[in-house]
């Protein structure tokens, strides 16, 4: 049996870059994607984040996205928020929203 994934599929104009502090924050990216790419464009900083359904806040014990890196996650095509947070310093994150991996 062959599986075939598809490669992501990115709603183009709809990604935003944030500054996520060690405070929480969220970013309302609207519902009906089923995956985010998340790209920590820091070279030091982890950012923590979240998905959900309308008001979210980020701890550090959430997902981590570690420097350097980008990660796509699953998420429930409802939600509509995602909430990302540092350990203390300033980070850099590009969020954008599509489907596949």
């Amino acid at each position: 049996m062959t599986t075939t994934t598809d490669s992501f599929q990115p709603s183009y104009g709809s990604g935003i870059s944030v500054a996520p502090t060690g405070t929480s924050a969220s970013s309302t990216l609207g519902a009906g994607s089923l995956n985010v790419v998340l790209s920590n464009l820091d070279s030091s900083v982890t950012v923590f984040v979240r998905t959900g359904l309308g008001a979210q806040t980020a701890t550090t014990a959430d997902y981590p996205v570690l420097p350097g890196t980008q990660v796509s996650l699953s998420k429930a095509r409802t939600d509509d928020t995602v909430a990302y947070i540092t350990s203390g310093s300033t980070g850099s994150l590009h969020i954008i929203p599509g489907r596949g991996l």
